[in-house]
């Protein structure tokens, strides 16, 4: 039998993450619980990432969340197993919360997911992000696509003076420059690279793109 990885921290976030959590922790330990159990037996995450669900993937996404007004509506796209979406609507449950993800199985994780948790402010969408004829004042990604294809996707969704917040790894700042080359439409844009997470101990690289009015 092979292990998992060795991560700093275990399956659960600690003292201080759960404070600056504050009235969400409940329900996203909730929602780390299905990941850990329904997730896994569907093939939505690795049993191997089960160690790391609240460090590399919860806290990882709640740390934009610094970055939304409550209220403010949002589109994730390739959301996956809820990621970042389900978390926000969690954390923002002000925000009505669109949910985009092609495969029919996933959708269907996250309807019974949604019912779990009790949300809502969710709404789930089986559809390919470029083919929406919706828009919102916050479109999300993580994990989808390079930055050049995810902002083709996401710049349209946008309202004006809304903005797209991608989560991206170090290499954050060679796809926006090779973005900027490609995507005419982000000359007349403001692209900023922000470090999330401060309250939740963690350093989170998100690229956030405004849509000028």
């Amino acid at each position: 039998m092979i292990d998992g990885p060795k991560v700093p921290r275990g399956t659960l976030p600690t003292q201080s993450q759960i404070q600056a959590l504050g009235s969400s922790y409940p329900k996203l330990e909730q929602y780390a619980q299905i990941l850990s159990q329904d997730g896994v037996e569907l093939g939505l995450i690795g049993p191997r990432e089960v160690e790391r669900l609240w460090d590399r993937h919860i806290l990882n996404c709640a740390a934009v969340s610094e970055l939304i007004q409550d209220g403010e509506s949002i589109i994730d796209i390739g959301t996956g197993a809820g990621l970042p979406g389900m978390v926000l609507a969690i954390m923002n449950p002000k925000s009505e919360v669109t949910l985009v993800e092609t495969m029919q199985r996933r959708c269907d994780f996250l309807t019974k997911t949604v019912k779990k948790l009790g949300l809502k402010n969710v709404i789930i969408l089986k559809n390919r992000a470029e083919e929406l004829k919706i828009q919102a004042q916050i479109v999300t990604s993580r994990a989808v696509a390079p930055l050049s294809k995810l902002l083709t996707w996401s710049i349209p969704l946008v309202v004006k003076n809304g903005k797209v917040l991608a989560i991206k790894g170090n290499k954050a700042s060679e796809e926006l420059e090779v973005a900027k080359k490609e995507i005419p439409t982000l000359k007349s844009m403001t692209s900023t690279i922000k470090t999330c997470g401060r309250a939740l101990d963690l350093n989170v690289t998100v690229v956030e793109v405004k849509s000028e009015g």
